[in-house]
């Protein structure tokens, strides 16, 4: 007896219609676990021996430029004093050609308005990298305020 022709689907081996998703996991883990191995070597980079040389000089640490604001609101480069017409001036005369970082301490009873004044001087005239620097935690108790009246 012949055979007829089958349709699609029938007989032995039918049609897988579903994508296997174990290979694709498979090389997924691979993957991860290769770059999680990898990942810490390429960050600590690699341990060489620099050769030593005679005539070598070490880098200069320059010191970093501190701008002081005083509770009375007087105003100082490093030990310098210094108004705030000329501060900006300083600053920047002392920095030279480097993008260094400015500290900008100022006291605690220093007038907030004072401070700002400093940063927006500074900023105003293309010093833009300034710190503000503050003392550590303290364990007293925060300072109290009298409400006025």
């Amino acid at each position: 007896m012949a055979m007829k022709p089958g349709k699609i689907g029938e007989g032995l081996y039918q049609p897988l219609a579903e994508i296997n998703v174990t290979p694709l996991v498979d090389v997924m883990l691979v993957l991860l676990i290769i770059f999680m191995v990898t990942a810490p070597m390429l960050a600590s980079g690699i341990k060489i021996n620099l050769p030593a040389a005679k005539t070598a000089e070490p880098l200069e640490a320059k010191e970093p430029i501190v701008v002081v604001v005083a509770k009375d609101g007087t105003l100082s480069v490093g030990k310098d004093p210094a108004s705030p017409d000329e501060l900006a001036a300083k600053v920047k005369a002392r920095l030279g050609e480097s993008n260094g970082v400015v500290q900008l301490r100022g006291d605690r009873a220093a007038p907030y308005g004072d401070v700002v004044s400093v940063i927006d001087e500074l900023a105003a005239n293309g010093v833009t990298r300034i710190a503000i620097v503050s003392s550590g935690r303290r364990s007293a108790a925060p300072a109290q305020v009298t409400p006025k009246p």
